[in-house]
């Protein structure tokens, strides 16, 4: 362009986001009192369960957790999880890492109460799909760390914040894949149902549910591992756990801090990963509960007279 000619301005300037700005300064100012007692309640609940973990000796919750995993897998991975756990005390992120459990427990739970249900009304309607498909692509293909200033905004720096920019960040898989299970079910299983007179909270709870749950719970393992990734990330606002000890690494340049801390959000991942992959896989009636109850309620065969 040659120097002194003007620009040839073919699209207005559009301020989207200062209108946005707008109106979600007046959203905060008309729900600031609804928001502080929502922020105070998720405080409270995620500080009362990472006390409750923190609580037992690490190495007596580490067995449990190990339990846990044989349990519902095998002896494998329960060997694993115990081995893994006793290398996040070692390393001295006990403490971080509980806490990072507790807050993707708690931001996983909520997102699937959100989740599932909204799975569920957009398989059964066709125009609840189509509205929440660009909803979720926009919950989804936002970066991260842009859902942290509007939480923030709202409930300031800390746990709350960090527990809600978690939520918005896990809740696309869980909707998409509970609305995937469903729609896949075969039409004529279905069709069976209702030939036998069962209603559609019968079909949905019999039939359904039942044989989506592999493609719900692997909705269930992304949003745990989606979840996780947003914990740490959420260390920026003081979300606390493994993501306080990252952050920190970073500001000070510490790199044994970051990788332990690194080290121990990878064994919470693996742990997590195997043990809902695990739920999703197994077979109805071959958990290790009913096999435990069975071998041990067994009746000793009766000698005919």
């Amino acid at each position: 362009m040659a120097e002194g000619a003007v620009p040839l301005t073919i699209v207005p300037p559009l301020p989207i986001g200062e209108l946005f700005e707008t109106g979600f300064d007046w959203f905060k100012d008309t729900f600031d009192a609804f928001f502080d007692g929502v922020g105070d309640f998720l405080d409270t609940t995620i500080d009362g369960f990472a006390g409750l973990l923190q609580g037992p000796e690490p190495l007596v919750l580490a067995v449990v957790l190990a339990l846990l995993a044989w349990l519902v897998r095998d002896w494998k991975l329960a060997a694993g999880s115990l081995v893994g756990m006793v290398v996040i005390i070692g390393m001295g992120m006990w403490e971080p890492a509980m806490e990072t459990l507790a807050l993707v427990v708690i931001a996983t739970l909520f997102a699937l109460l959100v989740g599932v249900p909204l799975g569920i009304w957009a398989a059964r309607s066709a125009v609840v799909s189509r509205v929440l498909r660009p909803v979720m692509d926009f919950m989804q293909t936002m970066p991260g760390f842009v859902w942290l200033v509007p939480v923030v905004i709202l409930f300031s720096i800390g746990v709350a914040g960090a527990m809600i920019a978690t939520v918005i960040f896990a809740l696309p898989p869980a909707v998409r894949l509970t609305e995937l299970g469903i729609r896949q079910v075969d039409s004529e299983v279905v069709e069976a149902g209702q030939a036998f007179g069962a209603g559609p909270r019968q079909i949905l709870k019999d039939i359904q549910l039942p044989l989506a749950m592999p493609t719900v719970m692997a909705g269930v393992n992304q949003v745990i591992m989606l979840a996780l990734s947003m914990a740490v990330i959420a260390g920026l606002v003081g979300g606390g756990g493994l993501g306080n000890e990252v952050v920190s690494a970073i500001s000070t340049l510490d790199l044994a801090l970051g990788f332990d801390a690194g080290i121990s959000v990878v064994i919470l991942a693996i742990f997590l990963d195997r043990l809902t992959g695990s739920i999703g896989s197994r077979r109805p009636g071959q958990g290790r509960l009913r096999e435990l109850r069975r071998r041990f309620t067994r009746t000793p065969a009766t000698s005919p007279a």
